[in-house]
């Protein structure tokens, strides 16, 4: 199970049925219909909360549906439209279409909304069908059957600072103890399995958003340990503050190897400004390795700080380093271009294909706009059935099956509507 990807199924509303109603009135014996439209199915909505923190929720919950439209009525009266399905997501969620794998919506600021299904329109009430040659129209339409996608949702958190390091490298220890967060703390590797968030308030105008980072291991690049779900959170840090192990056996293959693994994986990580911080000084083992830790990386012009988290001594110096570096980096604008809504377009094409041969063929026409309206059509009465038909012919699909080779008292599926064939 990823820890950062989930994918969940969405539907906007049906649109509501139109009415067929007559007036009727004291001394008006041959009222005009008077049968209301139906109202339009709820949108689904996206919007980025910043009280969320992880795509848990999602988990548990896979189905979000919008509420359908309300039936006309009688008088001329629409039905209500449908509730608007709001799915909140935490900030920095991408949403793709599963199917092709195209984004769709990229929430990284509070507030901010993807309208991605429109709901159904509502079908027409028998009011809207007065002509001058049928005064008198006994049906309506349906309403229009609102979308359904399946998307998949990731999530890539928005921090200014993320602190990356082997497991039990100390992280959640300094998150903890620098901001309000209250992440799990054991003397094991991988206690941390989900990114947490805190917020640094160093002085009344300095404030940072720091990102516990599940620690990394060799071959994360490659997907060991849940190394990609953990990676892909490190893109969207501005800043990294890379946090050694300094009682380990040896701090510097540790100190190497993350790097190996942030260059590996690509995406620009290995490009992010980093502030190392070797920690740990409160034990001896970690006072043994800081001088020959400190030589080396000094060498390469690394700049190197000491801490020990569980004291909190150094903390605040390598934090405001850390807001200092922040001021240096030119601002970054996360958001992508918006697809407000995604518009199912109705396709002028179709097709038909014979599908039982024998002396019961079997012919089916498919096409978006065809199934679309015969969904919206009832069949209660023969005004209705010739209404589709008159549709029908214009759009083609009638020739398209004598050209095919339909015969007397064949069957005719349109959508899951069945009718048999007869000139």
């Amino acid at each position: 199970m990823f820890l950062d990807q989930v994918q969940i199924n969405i539907k906007a509303g049906d649109g509501g049925n139109g009415c067929v109603a007559f007036r009727r009135e004291k001394y008006v014996p041959y009222g005009g219909p008077n049968g209301g439209d139906g109202g339009r199915g709820g949108d689904v909505l996206f919007v980025a909360s910043a009280q969320m923190n992880t795509l848990n929720y999602f988990r548990r919950h896979r189905r979000f549906m919008a509420s359908n439209g309300g039936n006309g009525h009688g008088k001329d009266q629409t039905g209500a439209d449908g509730q608007i399905c709001r799915i909140e997501v935490p900030l920095g969620t991408l949403v793709y279409d599963a199917a092709t794998g195209h984004i769709l919506a990229d929430l990284v600021k509070p507030g901010q909304e993807a309208r991605l299904l429109k709901g159904g329109r509502g079908g027409r009430g028998n009011a809207r069908f007065t002509t001058s040659t049928n005064q008198a129209p006994r049906y309506a339409e349906n309403g229009e059957p609102g979308p359904a996608l399946q998307v998949q949702l990731e999530l890539k958190l928005i921090a200014d600072v993320g602190l990356v390091g082997m497991p039990n490298a100390g992280k959640s220890t300094l998150l903890a103890a620098t901001t309000r967060a209250q992440p799990k703390i054991a003397d094991y590797p991988f206690t941390t399995l989900e990114p947490m968030l805190g917020v640094v308030a160093l002085d009344n105008e300095t404030t940072l958003v720091m990102a516990d980072i599940p620690g990394l291991i060799e071959g994360a690049s490659q997907g060991r340990g849940l190394g990609h779900d953990f990676l892909r959170h490190i893109e969207r840090c501005r800043v990294l503050v890379h946090l050694v192990d300094g009682s380990g056996e040896d701090p510097l293959s540790s100190y190497k190897a993350i790097n190996d693994e942030l260059a590996l994986f690509g995406h620009g990580l290995a490009d992010k400004p980093q502030l190392v911080a070797f920690n740990k000084m409160d034990l001896p083992e970690a006072q043994k390795h800081w001088p020959a830790f400190k030589r080396t990386l000094e060498k390469h012009n690394i700049q190197v700080l000491s801490l020990s988290a569980a004291t909190q001594n150094g903390t605040r110096d390598l934090l405001y380093r850390a807001a200092q570096m922040l001021t240096e980096l030119p601002p970054v604008e996360l958001a992508l271009e918006q697809v407000p809504v995604l518009r199912f377009e109705e396709e002028e094409a179709f097709s038909v294909v014979r599908e039982r041969g024998g002396a019961e063929p079997v012919w089916r026409v498919r096409g978006a706009k065809i199934e679309k309206m015969v969904a919206m059509s009832r069949f209660d009465s023969d005004e209705a059935l010739q209404r589709l038909q008159h549709r029908l012919e214009r759009l083609g699909v009638i020739e398209a099956l004598r050209q095919a080779g339909v015969q007397e008292g064949d069957t005719v599926l349109l959508a899951d509507f069945e009718m048999e064939w007869h000139e």
